[in-house]
């Protein structure tokens, strides 16, 4: 087992990432917490990996509640909060339990979310499921919950306890899983390190056959450069926006499909796409960096387009972005695999541009 911790002084913590390590995460409660856990999760996903961390929870005297939300996108709302708090009151927990959060992005959001905000705040432990989870949501204490206007507009930040990376659960996952983490990975080669970017297209066959080395090393080096920039940035007030590369029109693109046809590692690739070709069209980066992008999702066989969307549609809803600040919507803009910019002035003209190249099909032209 590996760790990587995020240094937030009072509020730091360490990322777990191993095999078959679930178990153990009885042991890091006891002690430190209430010994009662109100277990998040869905069934689904408590059948293929439950069994083992209920164990270990059991093992260390940790009474525990499993509570089951709905699968997809749209669990995440209030009602489904409003029904977590109703058994977290009736569980009797109190402000030194703790709320686990076994699953991937919604089940991380959702539970995160209600740790965040019953009692003012109780324990979180975030034990992420899939590729996505484990090298983003998971990690940085953002939890949300979502409006029928916006994705992800009701939220909090609340830092984990913990997090238990079980690269084993990826052996679990259908293939688009796997492909959809892969939008998020990519992300962090362009926004902070040419050198991994370099390794994922060195290891691009094995990391979609799921060679356990070459997914331990990305995973580790994505929560590593999160951390670093969470470390620096915790509250999202400079530094840590450029984590959300891609993601102004990836949240557009889920909203104007009802979180239906993407999975968010498709749309954040669907979104570097067109924040690639912004910056392009802007100067700021150059047409080989661009390929060089489109290329390595490609070989990942994402898709790099939103074809048959209606373009005007998306960008009004990019001004509900939560990055859009008085009326100006705030890009990460990409120069060099390594650096980007926060840029708040695109011209709307390239930007109808490029989103009408994407949906269009012809996202290639420039």
């Amino acid at each position: 087992m590996t760790t990587v911790t995020v240094n937030l002084g009072a509020a730091s913590y360490e990322i777990f990432i191993g095999e078959g390590i679930l178990n153990g995460v009885g042991e890091f409660i006891a002690g430190k917490f209430t010994p009662k856990a109100l277990l998040v999760t869905q069934k689904n996903i408590f059948d293929a990996h439950g069994r083992a961390l209920t164990d270990g929870l059991a093992a260390q005297g940790i009474a525990y509640e499993v509570t089951f939300i709905p699968d997809g996108e749209t669990a995440k709302n209030l009602r489904e909060a409003e029904k977590l708090y109703t058994r977290a009151i009736e569980f009797g927990l109190d402000r030194k339990s703790v709320v686990i959060a076994l699953g991937g992005g919604v089940v991380g959001d959702l539970g995160g979310f209600v740790a965040a905000t019953y009692l003012r705040g109780v324990p979180l432990i975030q034990i992420p499921t899939t590729l996505l989870a484990q090298v983003d949501s998971s990690v940085g204490g953002k939890t949300a919950v979502n409006h029928a206007l916006g994705k992800n507009l009701i939220g909090a930040f609340h830092q984990p306890r913990a997090v238990f990376i079980d690269l084993q659960c990826l052996a679990t996952l259908p293939e688009r899983e796997i492909k959809s983490g892969l939008g998020e990975v990519v992300k962090y080669g362009v926004i902070s390190d040419e050198k991994f970017f370099t390794y994922l297209e060195d290891n691009a066959d094995k990391i979609l056959n799921r060679d356990l080395q070459a997914l331990a090393h990305v995973v580790r080096r994505s929560c590593e450069i999160k951390a670093q920039v969470v470390a620096a940035d915790e509250r999202e007030s400079g530094l840590r926006r450029i984590l959300n590369f891609g993601h102004t029109l990836a949240h557009a693109v889920e909203e104007e499909t009802h979180y239906e046809k993407y999975r968010h590692g498709e749309a954040v690739a669907i979104g570097m796409v067109g924040a690639a070709a912004v910056s392009l069209e802007l100067g700021k980066t150059s047409a080989k960096n661009v390929a060089r992008l489109e290329n390595l999702l490609k070989r990942f066989k994402m898709v790099t387009g939103c074809a048959g969307l209606d373009a005007d549609k998306l960008y009004r809803v990019t001004f509900r972005d939560k990055k859009t600040v008085g009326g100006k919507v705030n890009w990460v803009l990409m120069k060099n695999f390594g650096t980007v910019e926060i840029c708040g002035d695109v011209p709307e003209a390239v930007v109808r541009k490029i989103f009408g190249g994407l949906c269009n099909g012809n996202q290639n032209q420039r």
